[in-house]
Protein backbone atom coordinates (compact mmCIF):
# COMPACT_ATOMS: atom_id res chain seq x y z
CA UNK A 1 0.00 0.00 0.00
CA UNK A 2 1.53 3.27 -1.13
CA UNK A 3 0.74 6.40 0.82
CA UNK A 4 0.72 9.52 -1.26
CA UNK A 5 1.03 12.97 0.18
CA UNK A 6 -1.14 15.75 -1.18
CA UNK A 7 0.58 18.93 -2.20
CA UNK A 8 -0.58 22.01 -0.29
CA UNK A 9 -2.59 24.64 -2.11
CA UNK A 10 -0.48 27.54 -3.30
CA UNK A 11 -1.07 30.82 -1.45
CA UNK A 12 -2.12 32.51 -4.69
CA UNK A 13 -4.91 29.94 -5.12
CA UNK A 14 -6.25 30.09 -1.57
CA UNK A 15 -9.38 32.02 -0.68
CA UNK A 16 -8.53 35.40 0.77
CA UNK A 17 -10.01 35.95 4.20
CA UNK A 18 -11.15 38.91 6.26
CA UNK A 19 -11.86 39.16 9.97
CA UNK A 20 -15.16 40.85 10.83
CA UNK A 21 -15.64 42.13 14.39
CA UNK A 22 -19.24 42.46 15.58
CA UNK A 23 -21.04 43.51 18.73
CA UNK A 24 -24.32 42.25 20.17
CA UNK A 25 -26.27 45.03 21.90
CA UNK A 26 -28.90 43.75 24.34
CA UNK A 27 -30.19 44.29 27.86
CA UNK A 28 -29.20 40.80 29.05
CA UNK A 29 -25.98 38.91 28.37
CA UNK A 30 -25.93 36.58 25.38
CA UNK A 31 -23.79 33.45 25.34
CA UNK A 32 -21.57 32.48 22.42
CA UNK A 33 -23.80 29.50 21.56
CA UNK A 34 -26.91 31.69 21.35
CA UNK A 35 -25.10 34.28 19.21
CA UNK A 36 -23.64 31.54 16.99
CA UNK A 37 -27.03 29.94 16.35
CA UNK A 38 -28.68 33.28 15.58
CA UNK A 39 -25.90 34.50 13.28
CA UNK A 40 -25.51 31.27 11.33
CA UNK A 41 -29.28 30.82 11.03
CA UNK A 42 -29.69 34.33 9.66
CA UNK A 43 -26.77 33.98 7.24
CA UNK A 44 -28.22 30.70 5.93
CA UNK A 45 -31.66 32.26 5.59
CA UNK A 46 -30.41 35.41 3.89
CA UNK A 47 -27.71 34.00 1.62
CA UNK A 48 -28.88 30.42 1.13
CA UNK A 49 -26.79 27.32 1.66
CA UNK A 50 -24.74 27.64 -1.52
CA UNK A 51 -23.68 31.27 -1.01
CA UNK A 52 -23.18 30.78 2.73
CA UNK A 53 -20.85 27.90 1.93
CA UNK A 54 -18.94 30.02 -0.58
CA UNK A 55 -18.64 32.81 1.99
CA UNK A 56 -16.81 30.48 4.36
CA UNK A 57 -18.11 32.05 7.57
CA UNK A 58 -16.41 30.77 10.70
CA UNK A 59 -17.21 32.27 14.09
CA UNK A 60 -14.15 32.24 16.33
CA UNK A 61 -15.21 31.00 19.78
CA UNK A 62 -11.94 31.94 21.48
CA UNK A 63 -12.39 35.57 20.34
CA UNK A 64 -15.84 35.97 21.99
CA UNK A 65 -15.82 38.42 24.92
CA UNK A 66 -18.73 37.89 27.34
CA UNK A 67 -18.30 41.22 29.12
CA UNK A 68 -18.39 43.46 26.04
CA UNK A 69 -20.57 41.10 23.94
CA UNK A 70 -18.10 41.35 21.04
CA UNK A 71 -16.92 38.59 18.78
CA UNK A 72 -15.01 37.90 15.60
CA UNK A 73 -15.72 35.84 12.51
CA UNK A 74 -13.64 34.82 9.53
CA UNK A 75 -15.24 35.56 6.13
CA UNK A 76 -14.18 35.25 2.49
CA UNK A 77 -13.18 38.61 1.02
CA UNK A 78 -15.83 38.54 -1.72
CA UNK A 79 -18.69 37.97 0.74
CA UNK A 80 -18.06 40.58 3.41
CA UNK A 81 -20.87 42.89 2.27
CA UNK A 82 -23.41 40.08 2.16
CA UNK A 83 -22.47 38.91 5.68
CA UNK A 84 -22.69 42.47 7.03
CA UNK A 85 -26.15 42.76 5.44
CA UNK A 86 -27.23 39.48 7.02
CA UNK A 87 -26.17 40.73 10.46
CA UNK A 88 -28.63 43.62 10.14
CA UNK A 89 -31.56 41.20 10.02
CA UNK A 90 -30.90 39.70 13.46
CA UNK A 91 -33.51 41.18 15.80
CA UNK A 92 -33.89 38.47 18.44
CA UNK A 93 -31.61 35.99 20.12
CA UNK A 94 -33.75 33.62 22.13
CA UNK A 95 -36.49 35.83 23.59
CA UNK A 96 -34.20 38.85 23.91
CA UNK A 97 -34.40 41.80 21.49
CA UNK A 98 -30.91 42.55 20.15
CA UNK A 99 -29.01 44.64 17.65
CA UNK A 100 -25.97 43.10 15.98
CA UNK A 101 -23.57 45.77 14.80
CA UNK A 102 -20.49 45.37 12.63
CA UNK A 103 -17.56 47.20 14.23
CA UNK A 104 -14.82 46.69 11.70
CA UNK A 105 -13.11 44.57 9.10
CA UNK A 106 -9.45 43.64 8.74
CA UNK A 107 -7.32 41.23 6.76
CA UNK A 108 -5.05 40.51 9.72
CA UNK A 109 -6.28 38.79 12.89
CA UNK A 110 -3.94 40.67 15.23
CA UNK A 111 -4.92 44.06 13.81
CA UNK A 112 -8.65 43.30 14.01
CA UNK A 113 -8.28 42.20 17.61
CA UNK A 114 -6.25 45.25 18.64
CA UNK A 115 -8.23 47.84 16.71
CA UNK A 116 -11.83 46.65 17.12
CA UNK A 117 -12.19 43.82 19.63
CA UNK A 118 -10.21 45.20 22.58
CA UNK A 119 -10.67 48.92 21.92
CA UNK A 120 -13.43 51.12 23.32
CA UNK A 121 -15.57 52.27 20.41
CA UNK A 122 -17.94 55.16 21.00
CA UNK A 123 -20.43 55.43 18.17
Amino acid sequence: MVKTKFKPVLPSLREKKRYLVFEVISEKKVSFEQAYNAIMGTILGFMGQLNAGKAGVILLEDKWDDSSQRGMMKVGHKSTDMVKSALMFITKIGNEEVIVKSLGLSGILKKAQAKYLNAQINV
